[in-house]
C-alpha cells in the first residue's frame, strides 16, 4: 500500500490545478469542507482527504486502519509542503510546469464532462450487437504466417531475391543478411493478421500464394522487405460476450466525440497558428537584407 500512496501524489498537483480561486503563494487546496490538518495556515480538507483515499483504495478513510490513514494524511501534508515550497520559488509560473498543470486540468475537465454526458447513455443491447456486427464483417477472416527478410537498400534486395532465385534458401539468407530481429528464427514472424502490419507489407502477404515470396522487394518505412507466405488459416472471431465490454467503451467513446463534435461546431474557434509562424513583414520603405556573404 505504501508504493500506491507514494504513487498518487502526482495526482494532487492536478487537483489543486483544477480549482477556480487559483492558488496563493503558499498554495491552496481549494473549499474542501473542514481542515484534517493545516500546514502553515493552510488547510487539508476532509473532502480531499476522502477522495483520496477513495481513489487509491476503493474503500472511505473509516474502512483502513489507523496507520493506514495516518500514511495517507501524511503524503497529503508533504505534497502541501513540497507545493509551497515550488510556488515560493516561482516554479508554477515557469513556462514548462504551468504548460504541464494547464495540461491536466483540461484533461481532468475533460474526464469530468464525459463520464456526465454519457452517464445515462450506456449502449442499449442492439447497439452492441451492432457494433458486433460491423467488426467482426471488417476482421480479416484468415491468419498468415510468413518470414520476411528486411535490408536497408533496394538494391541489395534485387540481389537477394537473385539468390533465391538460384535456389538459396530463405530461412539462410534471413539470418545471413536481415536486419530484422527475426533473423535468429530464419525471419519467421509467426501468425498474424493484416492488421498487425503495415499496409505494404500487409498487402503483399494477402496477395501471396503459400510457398511463394515477393520477387519485387516491399518498401515500407522499415526498409525493403523480402516476404515469404508460409501458410494461411481460417480465424475465427471472438465471441459477442468475450468482447462485449471493449465493445462498450467504443459506443460511449463515439458517443462521446459526437457530442463534442456538436461542440466544436458552435465555438468560435479562430487558428492564428499559421500567421504567428509566419515570418514579420518588413516596414514600409525599409530596404531589403544583403544577402548572406555579401560585402
Amino acid at each position: 500500500m505504501k508504493l500506491q500512496w507514494t504513487l498518487a501524489i502526482a495526482g494532487l498537483c492536478t487537483l489543486a490545478a483544477c480549482q477556480p480561486n487559483g492558488a496563493g503563494p503558499k498554495g491552496s487546496t481549494g473549499n474542501f469542507g473542514a481542515p484534517v490538518a493545516t500546514v502553515d495556515g493552510q488547510p487539508i480538507g476532509k473532502d480531499l482527504f476522502e477522495f483520496y483515499v477513495k481513489n487509491l483504495s476503493g474503500k472511505s478513510s473509516s474502512e483502513l486502519t489507523p496507520e493506514q490513514r495516518n500514511q495517507a494524511l501524511d503524503n497529503l501534508v508533504r505534497a502541501q509542503v513540497i507545493a509551497a515550497q515550488a510556488q515560493k520559488e516561482g516554479l508554477a509560473g515557469e513556462k514548462d510546469t504551468a504548460a504541464l498543470i494547464e495540461l491536466q486540468r483540461l484533461n481532468i475537465l475533460q474526464q469530468a464532462l464525459s463520464e456526465k454526458y454519457l452517464k445515462d447513455k450506456q449502449p442499449t443491447e442492439k447497439e452492441l450487437r451492432a457494433e458486433y456486427e460491423t467488426q467482426v464483417a471488417q476482421m480479416s477472416h484468415q491468419e498468415y504466417h510468413a518470414r520476411h527478410i528486411l535490408v536497408a537498400t533496394e538494391q541489395f534486395a534485387d540481389k537477394l531475391v537473385k539468390d533465391l532465385e538460384r535456389g538459396a534458401k530463405f530461412e539462410d539468407l534471413a539470418r545471413r543478411e536481415s536486419m530484422d530481429s527475426s533473423k535468429q528464427n530464419g525471419g519467421d514472424l509467426g501468425w498474424f493478421t493484416p492488421d498487425r502490419m503495415v499496409k505494404p507489407f500487409a498487402d503483399a502477404v494477402v496477395a501471396l500464394k503459400p510457398g511463394e515470396y515477393t520477387h519485387t522487394p516491399v518498401q515500407t518505412q522499415y526498409g525493403w522487405h523480402i516476404i515469404k507466405l508460409e501458410e494461411t488459416r481460417d480465424l475465427a472471431p471472438p465471441t459477442y460476450e468475450s468482447v462485449k465490454q471493449r465493445l462498450e467503451q467504443v459506443i460511449l467513446a463515439r458517443k462521446f466525440r459526437d457530442y463534442v463534435d456538436g461542440l466544436m461546431k458552435t465555438a468560435k474557434v479562430e487558428n492564428k497558428l499559421e500567421a504567428s509562424a509566419a515570418p514579420a513583414a518588413p516596414a514600409e520603405g525599409s530596404a531589403p537584407a544583403a544577402p548572406a556573404g555579401s560585402k
